[in-house]
């Protein structure tokens, strides 16, 4: 117990050496024009979307970083908005290369809702209204540039390099992070960690910022809670490495994610998601922590442990029982996919295997997430349904036992 409290307190104290220049000011630019009337929502696929893909690229070309795109520093994919319409969808990457064996993954998705045409706004008649995602995800993408500005210009040399990713199409199912993963332009088994920023812009002083991924390395309990704590930044945790935002595609590849939040509010998925509702002051603060996190974690001599967590549902559900499914969000049915399945959880021990379909629980058809989530909130601890599975040309039926 010494020794481990010793490391975290050296890695800690070591953060006082170097200290961080992210601005209010600078958090302010880059959300005011992401969000604004202008770029109408970001919606995957517009051209306002290529607009801020520009926007990025340009200012990752600023400060000096590589690109590592496929096309500069864009990397182009085709992303299913249904089974009928297919859109162009690009990720911006840039590489701050420090010569290292190790790298930092950094990013956020810079999507959002566009004028209402896709789907995922909670207003009625949505059409044609624009969704700025201020703070989803505007906020994460500013906390994205202004990592990167500080890690480039700060005339240090760390232990790691540093991938600096902005997502498109996260908002139709973590499609550009799960492209990403799948299609990497450097050697993932040299990624360290991944930092995820999603809705990082309605930080509350009185209340906690959501510190996800915590589970998925034994290491942030100890380099975490001294620099938040340092910051009189109260906090809480989330075990899981998997949930509705783009750490999860990291993760599924044994990746330590640590995913920072600060919680669902009236204005999600709405247009009401705007600038003037923006704590610009907030999100620094919480930047200029998470650069304490990453000072530490680059003072540690060893590479970071990975461990496999729980995986919840959703940020804004809660439920009785889980499977313990990780799901494939990009998947368009019929029936929901499992990418991986969690030990000793009710999916596994019936059967059930990352790559099957599940096309009904009980007497519930699914053919969405949201199928899935509404049926789960039917059934009870102690209950057993039949899931019924396609797995290749086999159709199952597996009896599903809640915990």
């Amino acid at each position: 117990m010494k020794k481990i409290l010793l490391v975290a307190c050296l890695a800690a104290g070591s953060l006082y050496a170097q200290k961080s220049d992210i601005s209010a000011k600078n958090v302010q630019k880059h959300i005011t024009y992401l969000a604004s009337d202008e770029l109408k929502g970001r919606g995957t696929g517009t051209k306002e979307e290529k607009m801020s893909a520009d926007y990025i690229a340009k200012y990752f070309k600023e400060i000096g970083l590589q690109p590592k795109g496929t096309n500069g520093y864009e990397q182009p994919f085709k992303a299913n908005l249904d089974t009928v319409h297919v859109l162009d969808a690009r990720n911006v990457v840039g590489f701050l290369d420090n010569g290292a064996d190790r790298t930092i993954v950094i990013g956020a998705h810079y999507d959002h809702l566009g004028e209402g045409y896709q789907r995922g706004s909670l207003i009625p008649d949505s059409k044609g209204k624009i969704h700025n995602g201020a703070d989803d995800n505007a906020s994460g993408v500013a906390g994205v540039l202004e990592l990167a500005r500080h890690f480039a210009k700060n005339k240090v040399k760390e232990k790691h390099n540093f991938l600096f990713i902005c997502f498109s199409a996260e908002e139709l199912g973590l499609l550009g992070s799960k492209y990403y993963a799948n299609n990497p332009t450097i050697d993932l088994s040299t990624v360290n960690l991944m930092l995820n920023f999603d809705m990082i812009g309605r930080f509350d002083s009185n209340k906690a910022i959501t510190v996800g991924g915590w589970g998925t390395s034994p290491t942030w309990g100890q380099v975490i809670p001294p620099v938040l704590e340092r910051d009189k930044m109260a906090f809480k945790i989330d075990s899981a490495g998997a949930g509705a935002s783009d750490h999860t595609s990291f993760y599924v590849k044994k990746i330590p994610v640590l995913f920072f939040f600060t919680g669902v509010h009236g204005d999600y998925h709405k247009p009401s998601d705007d600038i003037e509702l923006i704590n610009f002051e907030g999100e620094a603060k919480i930047l200029n922590s998470v650069v304490g996190i990453v000072n530490a974690v680059d003072k540690l001599p060893n590479r970071l442990e990975y461990r496999e967590t729980a995986m919840p549902m959703a940020r804004n559900m809660s439920f009785k029982v889980t499977m313990g499914l990780l799901l494939d969000y990009s998947f368009n049915g019929p029936g929901i996919k499992v990418d991986g399945v969690s030990k000793n959880r009710p999916g596994e021990v019936a059967g059930i295997k990352g790559g099957d379909l599940i096309l009904r629980l009980d007497k519930y058809t699914l053919n969405t997430i949201y199928d899935y989530m509404g049926a789960l909130g039917k059934f009870e601890k102690g209950q057993t349904v039949e899931a019924e599975v396609q797995r290749g040309a086999d159709k199952l039926t597996l009896p599903v036992t809640f915990k």
